[in-house]
């Protein structure tokens, strides 16, 4: 009998959950943790930026001459090409937050918890993407700021980054 269950466990069970992928889960849940002195201040910093305004730059006059000057056959705030780097399209209800935290951090389902997220280990192996130096961090958002882009403008990674870096003060 206790064959049959390991059998059961090593070719059902296993497979099943090595293949689950994270959900996105909304930078409303990443807030209750991130939005204290002891995390910097982090959702701030967020809320305050460009990146939580990068959706609603889709839906104006300028993103819909973009649009339409790309031949885009929907609207740019539609149009996976503009999604891409505006928005988590994976689930419409967070489409409107645009780059929130799982934009860069990875999908939160399976790192959200608190005693996962207490301990940066776990939550790298849950998912949590780890920016180990500057120069990860510059990868990750050339990822979307770069001369493919319609509206690119120089992109000064030391300036930007400045505007929009959210570490945990030490302490």
């Amino acid at each position: 009998m206790k064959a049959i269950i390991f059998f059961l466990v090593i070719f059902f069970v296993v497979p099943l959950t090595l293949g689950a992928q994270n959900k996105y889960v909304g930078v409303k849940v990443c807030k209750m943790c991130h939005q204290t002195e002891k995390q910097g201040k982090q959702f701030d910093i967020w809320q305050k930026s460009k990146h939580a305004e990068a959706y609603k730059t889709l839906t104006g006059a300028k993103a819909a001459e973009i649009a339409k000057a790309k031949g885009l056959k929907k609207a740019a705030n539609e149009s996976q090409e503009c999604l891409e780097c505006h928005a988590i399209t994976e689930d419409a209800k967070l489409t409107p937050d645009g780059v929130q935290c799982e934009t860069c951090h990875g999908a939160g389902s399976a790192f959200k918890n608190m005693a996962i997220m207490k301990d940066k280990t776990k939550a790298i192996a849950a998912g949590l993407t780890d920016f180990k130096d500057a120069a990860t961090i510059e990868k990750m958002c050339r990822n979307c700021h770069n001369e493919k882009s319609p509206s690119y403008k120089p992109f000064k990674f030391d300036e930007m980054w400045g505007k929009i870096k959210h570490l945990i003060p030490k302490g």
